[in-house]
């Protein structure tokens, strides 16, 4: 008898967990708290960030599970196309009709050895559990003197949803990252009176498209992941900051604030027209807020301003209000940190799983599929099981980090996921591919390659990925590309690269 496991969230993640816990022969049941499935893609007011004009900030190749491409070519999809893309994802997996939509989880606890889901009145035992919820639930808000005087509209860009409402209004949109960002520029575009960006600092702004490649294809790679491990910071910050602003720009050449020249420090955030809508003076840049009196904002500078609206961009907290006392304690969550062995497994925890509980810039598709792999293979045998030791080991070296920002890359996250789950490729079994695995994009189709559900064809869809839109279009490197694996291969023992 197959033994069962329940998926708690119906969007990406826990799609993808069901697919691959099902191709281990696992009896899934998905517990879906909304009326569709897809998470915060279904658009749902109150329970998802998207609004109606969003189209992704990632390339379609790279917001893409392994085994269902899109069905256009769009290169950055609308909200509706990726909504549309699950529900095929789901069919084509047959994992619709075991999804209980409309069914919310109130407790999680452990049962002896196998694991209590409550809901509905009613409680049903299963042998593991995936927590699949999503990261970006609920929205944080800084603390602000006075806000609670103002009398426009105060709400997070979470609940946004177009810019109808603030046609002919004065709008501050405080926060620097990409809802923010995006927000800010369709607003600036869609008849709001003024906008005005408020900031804590300023970061670089990566266009979503550069000399007719998505951004997200130079800098999410593999090099760059070997990169963080084998090479100094100050050199990856370097080689970092070379790559966004010779793509678009340092900010102060737009009359943004100059940010810091750590590009680390100051943060990047992927946006195609803000920075020329702070040109064109359509979007004007503050400091951050001091307080707020009535419509008046006094700024950290000492300029006041008047708005009518106020729109918050300013970050989530961890937010899985179902986990019993018992759980939460071992995970010893707050508002930023869950205690897990690569944000998944927690050794007093076995049977429990965590599918994109984590912070990163990127896109979450390919490293998602990558975790969910992982899970599956470790609990289904493909691959071993991390040993107590080892999931204690990581647990505290993450607690030595609290404290620190918990934003990863999307790179870090996709290759560290992939070795666990045995897919990441290996170079040298690949001469005609080297270039393109190093220095191209980490498309699914690159963790076909090599490991449990290697695909024959995996090598053709790769250099089809890889050369999609020209950034590696041969075998060839680049003169930056060769000191770049230069000196990779002086900082790694032995190099990871053939010659």
């Amino acid at each position: 008898m197959s033994e069962t496991v329940a998926v708690i969230g119906a969007g990406p993640g826990g799609l993808v967990a069901a697919r691959w816990l099902l191709a281990q022969n696992f009896d899934v049941d998905l517990f879906e708290e909304g009326p569709t499935l897809g998470g915060q893609w279904s658009g749902r007011p109150r329970t998802s960030g998207v609004w109606p004009a969003m189209h992704t900030n990632t390339s379609r190749i790279l917001t893409a599970f392994g085994d269902l491409d899109h069905d256009a070519d769009v290169v950055f999809p609308s909200n509706r196309d990726i909504l549309a893309y699950l529900h095929r994802y789901a069919e084509t997996f047959d994992l619709t009709r075991r999804i209980r939509l409309c069914t919310r989880v109130d407790v999680i606890d452990r049962e002896d050895d196998r694991w209590r889901v409550e809901h509905s009145a009613t409680v049903e035992i299963f042998d593991r559990v995936v927590i699949a919820t999503g990261r970006f639930r609920s929205p944080s808000f800084p603390p602000v003197p006075g806000l609670e005087t103002f009398p426009g509209t105060a709400q997070s860009t979470f609940h946004y949803r177009g810019a109808e409402e603030y046609r002919g209004k004065r709008v501050l949109v405080a926060g620097c990252a990409v809802s923010a960002l995006e927000i800010a520029a369709e607003l600036a575009q869609s008849g709001a009176s003024t906008v005005t960006i408020t900031q804590r600092r300023q970061r670089y702004v990566l266009p979503k498209f550069a000399a007719g490649v998505p951004s997200d294809h130079r800098i999410f790679t593999r090099y760059g992941a070997l990169a963080a491990e084998s090479l100094p910071p100050a050199e990856i910050d370097r080689q970092l900051r070379e790559i966004v602003v010779e793509a678009g720009g340092a900010p102060e050449q737009y009359g943004a604030p100059a940010a810091d020249p750590l590009l680390f420090r100051a943060g990047v955030t992927l946006n195609q027209t803000y920075l020329p809508l702070v040109a064109e003076g359509r979007i004007t840049v503050r400091p951050w807020i001091g307080s707020v009196e009535g419509n008046e904002v006094t700024f950290a500078d000492g300029r006041r301003e008047e708005f009518d609206a106020i729109l918050f961009g300013t970050g989530f907290s961890v937010d899985i209000p179902f986990l019993s006392d018992e759980v939460r304690e071992a995970l010893d969550i707050d508002d930023a940190h869950i205690d897990a062995d690569r944000y998944t497994f927690h050794p007093d925890l076995p049977g429990l799983a965590l599918v994109g509980m984590w912070d990163q810039s990127g896109g979450y598709f390919v490293p998602l599929e990558l975790q969910a792999r992982w899970i599956a293979y470790a609990w289904g045998g493909a691959v071993p099981m991390p040993s107590d030791a080892d999931q204690r080991d990581a647990v505290i070296a993450y607690r030595a980090r609290r404290g620190q920002s918990q934003k990863t890359r999307m790179n870090l996250a996709a290759i560290t996921f992939a070795r666990a789950a045995g897919v990441e490729p290996t170079p040298e079994m690949w001469p005609d591919l080297q270039r393109a695995l190093l220095f191209g994009p980490l498309a699914p189709s690159c963790f076909r390659l090599e490991g449990p559900d290697a695909l024959p064809d995996a090598r053709e869809r790769f250099l089809r990925d890889a050369a999609a839109f020209g950034a590696i279009p041969g075998p060839e490197l680049t003169a930056r590309e060769r000191e770049y694996r230069a000196m990779l291969q002086a900082a790694q023992k032995p190099a990871v690269v053939g010659g």
